[in-house]
């Protein structure tokens, strides 16, 4: 029997990260955290771009046009979706969530998911980093697995 696992090796990788611009106070911190993960695995912080988009639904449409180009071992998606009195979140995360898995799938780059989707502001900032963990570094440490276990594949 072969087993075959990924390690945490960013070293001479290059990432980026698509980040939405909406409730961005709570999405700067999964940006630092996930910045923060990427160089404490050995990533230059040369070799991160940052791209913005205006609102988690744009994030599947830059990560097309993004890895089109080729030029990232991975990609880390960030956002936060919080329970407004519509349906219009469950639409939103749904899209996103969907876009993003069908992404990672179609190019076989690794795109890590750090889309928060909260029913209060304050479980979004719980989940950025204030009380349980940081999303935005837990999805980079999942790129970091993948991009190397992709390479061994």
């Amino acid at each position: 029997m072969k087993e075959v696992k990924g390690s945490y090796v960013g070293k001479g990788k290059k990432f980026g990260i698509v980040i939405s611009k909406f409730n961005e106070a709570i999405g700067k911190n999964l940006l630092s955290g996930a910045i923060d993960c990427l160089v404490r695995h050995g990533v230059a912080e040369s070799s991160i771009d940052v791209y913005w988009t205006p609102g988690s639904f744009e994030i599947p449409n830059a990560l097309v046009n993004i890895l089109k180009k080729k030029k990232y071992s991975g990609m880390i998606a960030l956002g936060v979706i919080i329970r407004g009195e519509t349906p219009h979140f469950d639409f939103i995360a749904s899209e996103v969530t969907k876009g993003i898995a069908s992404i990672s799938m179609s190019t076989g780059i690794p795109v890590g998911f750090g889309i928060i989707t909260a029913d209060t502001a304050e479980q979004a900032k719980d989940r950025a980093g204030v009380k349980s963990g940081n999303k935005g570094f837990d999805s980079a440490l999942s790129v970091l697995e993948m991009t190397d276990l992709i390479e061994k594949i």
